[in-house]
């Protein structure tokens, strides 16, 4: 059984020292790595970038991540990448990492993702220079994920997981006003999950969606933004085989 602790929107700023660690420092009686699902600080600065690496360097698990959108705000992406990198964080941006689980290979794949909309409610690349664009960097993200997937698969990953900010369907937004789904998330992102395979599928960005969700193909969708799940991480099991397509839910620690 693959444990996998997930939370994104911590959104921490220097008056948040301290505040996560005591949590994260019981991942190894619980989990087996943890995923941080975008929006780690609130306006993307260095500084706040330093203070979340602090709460996670050193964990006894590893910590893979994705940047979000506040983690953009102050326009050093790059930046807050190193300084996550150098507490041994992996910030993925449409790549993929591997980690051994008690002889089991558990591929992650991610990206921040971009919005978009939905199946029937969707933007296209149509008319404007800038409307073309951003469906095109929506997915340019979808892409790389569905990339690193494959890749993961050809890597013998016996479970592979997707982890992103933007929402990668409609379900977990369910909560949030209609009218901003298109900022929220692309079906873009769960046709790359269901087009190269995933066990699980992880994003945050919807503060006020709802956890469970699935795409089409089948694979569980967990919205774990933490005023979604409200504790510090919540932790999801996977079987260490392709078979499972399931993912449980236990009680994480507050």
């Amino acid at each position: 059984m693959i444990r996998i602790a997930a939370v994104g929107d911590i959104h921490m700023g220097l008056d948040s020292k301290g505040l996560l660690r005591p949590a994260f420092e019981t991942l190894d009686d619980c989990a087996d790595l943890l995923l941080l699902a975008g929006d780690l600080t609130r306006h993307g600065t260095v500084e706040e970038a330093r203070v979340v690496a602090e709460e996670v360097a050193g964990l006894p698990v590893p910590v893979i991540a994705v940047l979000g959108n506040h983690d953009h705000h102050d326009e050093r992406p790059e930046e807050v990448t190193d300084v996550l990198r150098d507490a041994g964080v992996r910030v993925l941006e449409g790549e993929g990492t591997v980690v051994d689980v008690d002889g089991a290979r558990v591929g992650v794949a991610g990206t921040k993702g971009f919005g978009g909309g939905f199946v029937g409610r969707s933007g296209s690349e149509f008319g404007e220079p800038l409307m073309k664009e951003f469906i095109r960097y929506t997915r340019r993200c979808a892409d790389g994920l569905r990339t690193s997937l494959d890749e993961l698969a050809g890597q013998g990953c016996d479970t592979r997981v997707a982890l992103t900010h933007f929402a990668p369907v409609a379900d977990t937004l369910a909560g949030e006003p209609l009218e901003i789904y298109p900022f929220l998330g692309s079906y873009l992102l769960a046709e790359a999950v269901d087009g190269a395979g995933a066990d699980l599928a992880v994003h945050g960005h919807a503060h006020a969606g709802t956890e469970h969700g699935m795409t089409s193909g089948g694979v569980p969708v967990r919205n774990v933004a933490q005023p979604v799940i409200r504790k510090a991480f919540n932790v999801y099991h996977l079987k260490g085989d392709r078979s499972a397509g399931t993912a449980a839910a236990t009680t994480g620690s507050a």
